[in-house]
């Protein structure tokens, strides 16, 4: 068995979800299988054990599948630098720019590296779970596809098509795309999945017993509503996946939406803190008012930090400085609060005042990927770092932190994913409540964070096990393979 891709009707059809879920259930039976994504579109990357980076959705799914992420289970990744220009990734390692006019026609080398990269993953495993990008029905793409049909022609794939009802007129939206493609990419079309639906599933049967009768599709299930469960998202941050807290006394943390934010997972697990109420903003009251102000990560430090200033968001971070109240500067965010940052890569804007705030001067240069510890408190703190930017300390601070510096109550760290670990996440917000006055103090007997993911998995696995047929889907596979 080759492999199946998961396409979507569109966007967000809940791809990445139905792939992951998969690919938990089908270990359970014992299936060595592996994730798949040709070309994600993404400023939320991780970064493999080797140094490669890919998209945080395939690391995730990856963790499903129970192997370790690799660079060909994501072999091209973009990340949008401006609205016209991505920075390209092939094969976890920085590879030059696409321009917006390049898009649709200057990627047959991208292609290649995708398809060599599927290749290597099908003669690894026993089934490749494939997600597609965007949807298959943008046939205005599809000359230069390699992500969805383009890749099930090339590698002879079937595709089960995913729609999502919460949206609306999901019936039409899987019948539109199996109408708009032509005769030979309608060929691989094989069956669908409907995801996110509320109430009883009866009231849905007629629709998809005539659906299938004009397509020709089976319904291979409806997957229900899933409360509480998130995964590492593609675009910017989605509050919707996270708990409100009605925790009197709360711990208030005001996280800059700035335009390119980049690896926005950062924030996720203070989200999922108990006691900690998380609020994305662009409003300067708000990071004015909180007890800790976050700077996450940029994908264009210069430009966001030119935002941040035209906003009156710069402003209300130096003001928290000198006032000593709490703010922490991820990456992007912690080359904003240095004295200088020296830009030729991402900007070319050259020599650029920073917010000033950390004794530190940035110079741009190459880019650098690796999974590193570092010590703060007695502990040794896991993470990741992905930036051009390198940071030199040119004056005094009051301490190390991390592989950044800590001046007063402003923080600065290079490095991603240290909120993830329990036991750092809480000592440090229980180091900076007291500075802003708050009460809070971690509970103890809170779950983890890496325990909730992996809650989470489990959940969609046995959504997926209760009402897909994944028998069907098998099957679907091998006979298909066998009349290519």
């Amino acid at each position: 068995m080759p492999g199946v891709l998961i396409a979507g009707t569109s966007s967000d059809a809940g791809k990445s979800l139905v792939v992951t879920g998969l690919c938990r259930a089908l270990r359970r039976r014992g299936i060595d299988v592996a994730p798949y994504k040709a070309q994600n579109m993404s400023n939320n990357s991780m970064v493999c054990s080797d140094g490669s980076e890919i998209g945080r959705a395939q690391y995730l799914q990856a963790q499903a599948a129970c192997v370790e992420p690799s660079s060909a289970m994501n072999p091209v990744l973009l990340k949008p630098g401006t609205d016209r220009r991505s920075f390209v990734v092939v094969r976890g390692q920085p590879s030059g720019t696409l321009e917006a006019g390049e898009y649709a026609t200057g990627r047959r080398h991208l292609a290649e590296a995708a398809f060599a990269a599927y290749a290597e993953l099908e003669s690894s495993c026993d089934l490749v779970v494939v997600e597609g990008a965007g949807s298959p029905a943008e046939i205005n793409l599809r000359e230069r596809d390699y992500v969805n049909l383009g890749l099930a022609r090339h590698a002879g794939l079937p595709v089960v098509l995913v729609g999502d009802i919460d949206r609306g007129g999901v019936l039409a939206s899987i019948f539109g795309t199996w109408g708009i493609v032509d005769d030979a990419d309608r060929a691989h079309l094989a069956a669908y999945l409907i995801n996110k639906f509320r109430g009883d599933a009866s009231v849905l049967q007629p629709g998809l017993v005539e659906l299938t009768r004009r397509t020709g599709l089976p319904c291979l299930g409806v997957l229900p509503w899933l409360d509480g469960v998130w995964l590492d998202g593609e675009d910017a941050l989605d509050l919707t996946r996270w708990p409100a807290s009605d925790a009197e006394g709360a711990l208030r943390v005001a996280v800059v939406r700035l335009p390119r934010i980049s690896n926005s997972t950062d924030v996720d697990a203070l989200a999922h803190e108990p006691g900690v109420e998380v609020a994305v903003t662009t409003d300067p009251r708000v990071v004015a008012a909180a007890d800790l102000a976050v700077l996450p990560g940029s994908r264009s430090t210069v430009t966001d930090l030119a935002w941040l200033r035209d906003r009156g968001l710069a402003d209300a971070v130096v003001e928290r400085h000198r006032a000593g109240r709490p703010t922490i500067g991820i990456c992007g965010g912690y080359q904003m609060l240095a004295r200088t940052i020296d830009d030729p890569v991402e900007s070319k804007a050259g020599v650029v005042d920073g917010l000033g705030v950390l004794p530190v001067e940035v110079a741009f240069g190459e880019k650098v990927l690796a999974r590193t510890r570092h010590p703060w408190r007695g502990l040794s703190v896991p993470g990741y770092e992905i930036h051009h930017g390198h940071c030199t300390v040119v004056g005094d601070a009051d301490e190390e932190f991390l592989d950044g510096v800590r001046v007063g109550a402003t923080f600065g760290t290079l490095l991603h994913g240290a909120m993830e670990d329990d036991s750092f996440r809480r000592a440090f917000l229980a180091e900076i409540a007291p500075l802003s006055g708050s009460r809070w103090t971690p509970d103890p007997e809170a779950s983890g964070y890496a325990d909730r993911r992996e809650a989470m998995i489990e959940t969609l696995a046995d959504a997926v096990e209760e009402h897909v047929d994944i028998d069907a889907l098998l099957a679907l596979v091998r006979d298909f393979r066998s009349v290519r």
